[in-house]
């Protein structure tokens, strides 16, 4: 079944020095984020995901590819 998401995708810079990250926020209907995510990386050689859940229900998952740190953070709307 088909839930919509209100999804913040969040790229964190690994240059020293510089802390800043990008942000992108969506709204997306997806049956799992968990499986859309693994879909979305399945190209990358190397690539470790890690899911937490938030107390309100939101899942956050951390995605490690190439050195190259993501965030996505899924909310039910």
């Amino acid at each position: 079944m088909m839930k919509e998401y209100e999804v913040i995708h969040e790229i964190f810079n690994q240059c020293p020095g510089n802390h800043t990250r990008d942000n992108f926020i969506q709204e997306m209907q997806l049956e799992d984020p968990e499986e859309w995510l693994k879909s979305k990386f399945a190209s990358e050689k190397e690539f470790r995901l890690e899911k937490t859940v938030k107390e309100d229900g939101s899942l956050v998952f951390d995605v490690m590819t190439s050195d190259i740190h993501q965030r996505y953070t899924f909310s039910e709307i």
